[in-house]
């Protein structure tokens, strides 16, 4: 084996190593007080993940009534041209 494949080996054999512990797990306790610092991040974690899903739905919402107006105005022959913004092409 040279240098190169004895490394590869060696890196094979520590991902290996490193999947076996993680499927084992800890059997370490936590004490009362960590319990409540991890429950409080995941009641945090939770808060945010919701609010974010909340801004996302209200953008939706938004961009499903300006598709509906536009929609609207095709139908009734009104110019659509100025309801679009025009982006400039990042260079």
């Amino acid at each position: 084996m040279n240098n190169e494949d004895s490394r590869e080996y060696d890196v094979g054999k520590r991902i290996t190593s490193l999947i076996r512990s993680i499927g084992q797990g800890s059997k370490k306790r936590i004490t009362g007080e960590q319990l409540r610092t991890l429950k409080t991040a995941a009641g945090r974690l939770d808060q945010m993940l919701k609010a974010a899903a909340e801004a996302d739905r209200q953008a939706l919402r938004k961009a499903a009534a300006r598709l509906d107006q536009l929609l609207v105005n095709l139908r009734t022959g009104k110019d659509v041209g100025n309801d679009f913004k025009r982006r400039k092409s990042p260079k």
